[in-house]
């Protein structure tokens, strides 16, 4: 479904529709642009923080304000700053000298760095204890007005602030609703 929705395969049956328009052949690339996604495992290179928030960016051309504000809404700033180098440290090949926590933080903010108006979040949060995980959340839904999330998790507790739940069982839907909705559906 994720696939479908960030345009990276085509539906057999029917179409996708963004705000009501179907996403033809030249709106897919339009859509593509403004949106970004975070998956469980966070490809890192064994640069610095900011070049892996950045990543892609020249380094000359990296807007360290963002970064920061990103790292911030991400709550990865905090562990950043108690690092000796700051946005300079090395992060090692894969992300080695992180934790899996950090990782996915690092991969939220560089999702942020993006300025997407659509973030799908793909299990992102999974490596997180529930209390960071809330604050992450938090810090999404307040630190961005237009943004949309999409969150794909296990951890029901990940989805209570969501507006809808949609649940999926071999490719079915058997279930679309509220947080509360599907916890009374589960007793």
């Amino acid at each position: 479904l994720l696939d479908l929705l960030m345009c990276l395969i085509e539906p057999t049956d029917g179409t996708i529709s963004i705000d009501g328009r179907n996403l033809t052949e030249g709106a897919k690339k339009s859509w593509q642009k403004s949106i970004a996604h975070v998956p469980q495992d966070i490809f890192l290179i064994d640069a610095t923080i900011m070049e892996n928030i950045a990543f892609g960016v020249p380094m000359g051309q990296i807007d360290i304000d963002l970064v920061k504000k990103s790292a911030s809404c991400a709550e990865i700033e905090s562990y950043i700053d108690s690092t000796p180098l700051k946005y300079n440290t090395i992060v090692g090949e894969a992300g080695i000298k992180l934790s899996g926590g950090q990782k996915q933080r690092i991969g939220i903010a560089r999702a942020l760095y993006k300025k997407a108006d659509v973030l799908f979040l793909d299990e992102a949060t999974s490596a997180l204890d529930n209390q960071t995980e809330k604050e992450v959340i938090k810090s999404l839904e307040n630190g961005h007005d237009n943004l949309t999330l999409v969150m794909i998790a296990h951890r029901i507790s990940t989805l209570q602030h969501c507006d809808n739940i949609v649940k999926l069982d071999m490719g079915n839907i058997v279930f679309s609703g509220s947080y509360q909705d599907y916890i009374h559906s589960q007793l």
